[in-house]
C-alpha cells in the first residue's frame, strides 16, 4: 500500500507569473510547499526561460486541468533576425546565419501562412518522445532526429513591434500543443534570413491572466501562512468553457457517486459535455443526457 500523502487538503487555482530561469515543475514544487498542498500540478508546460502565466491547480482542481491546457493561450515572444540556432531559442548555438533582414511589408505578409490549421515540427530540443525518450536527452548527446510534424490551431499572429532591424515582436493567439520555438524557427525559413526566440511570455491562458499572477518572491514570503491562501481562485474557473447545470438536492449524493441523477439545465444539447453545481460549487463533470448528467469526473467535497 502506497504512502499516504501529508499535507493540507486545498482545492483551487493558483496563478503565478513565472520568472526565467526556473522550469515549470520547479514552480509546481515551491507552490505545494508554500501551501502545505497535498495535490498540485501545472496546466502547460513552459520553456525555463520563458515568463508569463502558469497556472497552478491545488487538490480538487487538478481534474480540470484538461479543460485550461486544451482552453487558447496568448503569447507575446521577440525573434531574433539572421540567426538560427540548435534549439531555436537564445540558449543555443548559433548554426546558421544571414545579413537579409526582411522588412515589416515582408514579415507581415509571410505570417498568413501561420495562422489557422497548420502542422509544425516540434524542435530538437523539446520533451516529446522519440523511442520511448525524450527528444532534447537525445539532442543533448547529438543526435539529430527526424520529428513529425503536429497540427496546431492558430487563432492569430500579428506583427507588433520591430525595435530594430534584429529584432521582430509578435503576439501569438493559439491552442494546445503548440511551440513559439517552431513559428521562429519555420518563419526565418520563408523569410529566408534564419531566425529564433530570443524571448517569451505568455500573456494569458484560458480564464487566467499574468496581470493576475504572484510572483514567486510573494510564494516565498508568504509561504506557510493563509496569506497565500488570498490568492486562490476556485476550481470552477478551470470549468469555465464547460457548460453549467444545476443539481437538484437530492441528486447530489447519486452524482458524487458516480450514478445519473437529475439536473436543471437551460440551452444544453443532448450529449454535451457539462459541468453540475450545488449551491455553487461544482460536483462533477459529466455527459448530458436529456434533464439528468451522467458523471464522468466527481469532485470531493
Amino acid at each position: 500500500m502506497g504512502r499516504k500523502r501529508k499535507g493540507r487538503d486545498i482545492s483551487g487555482w493558483l496563478v503565478v507569473d513565472k520568472p526565467a530561469g526556473i522550469t515549470s515543475t520547479a514552480v509546481v514544487n515551491k507552490v505545494r510547499w508554500a501551501l502545505d498542498a497535498k495535490k498540485a500540478g501545472h496546466a502547460g508546460t513552459l520553456d525555463p526561460e520563458a515568463t508569463g502565466v502558469l497556472a497552478i491547480a491545488l487538490g480538487e482542481a487538478t481534474k480540470t486541468v484538461p479543460y485550461i491546457t486544451d482552453a487558447l493561450k496568448a503569447y507575446t515572444f521577440t525573434i531574433r533576425l539572421g540567426q538560427a540556432t540548435n534549439t531555436d531559442d537564445a540558449e543555443g548555438e548559433v548554426i546558421a546565419s544571414s545579413d537579409l533582414r526582411p522588412g515589416d511589408e515582408a514579415i507581415k505578409a509571410a505570417l498568413g501562412a501561420f495562422v489557422g490549421d497548420i502542422m509544425q515540427v516540434p524542435p530538437q530540443f523539446s520533451a516529446v518522445k522519440v523511442d520511448g525518450e525524450r527528444a532534447y536527452k537525445k539532442a543533448r548527446d547529438g543526435e539529430e532526429m527526424a520529428l513529425a510534424a503536429r497540427p496546431l490551431w492558430v487563432e492569430e499572429l500579428v506583427l507588433v513591434d520591430r525595435p530594430d532591424q534584429d529584432h521582430v515582436v509578435l503576439e501569438m493567439t493559439c491552442g494546445k500543443g503548440g511551440y513559439v520555438r517552431s513559428i521562429a524557427r519555420d518563419l526565418g525559413e520563408s523569410l529566408g534570413c534564419n531566425a529564433h526566440v530570443q524571448s517569451l511570455r505568455r500573456i494569458w491562458s484560458g480564464p487566467f491572466q499574468a496581470s493576475e499572477g504572484v510572483s514567486l518572491e510573494e510564494v516565498d514570503a508568504k509561504a506557510k501562512t493563509t496569506d497565500l491562501d488570498a490568492y486562490l481562485q476556485p476550481l470552477e474557473i478551470g470549468l469555465c468553457d464547460l457548460p453549467e447545470v444545476r443539481c437538484l438536492a437530492e441528486s447530489v449524493a447519486k452524482v458524487r457517486n458516480g450514478n445519473p441523477a437529475s439536473v436543471i439545465a437551460s440551452d444544453v444539447d443532448y450529449g454535451e459535455e457539462v459541468w453540475a453545481s450545488y449551491e455553487g460549487k461544482a460536483i462533477a463533470v459529466g455527459t448530458y443526457r436529456g434533464g439528468e448528467i451522467q458523471p464522468t469526473r466527481v469532485f470531493v467535497a
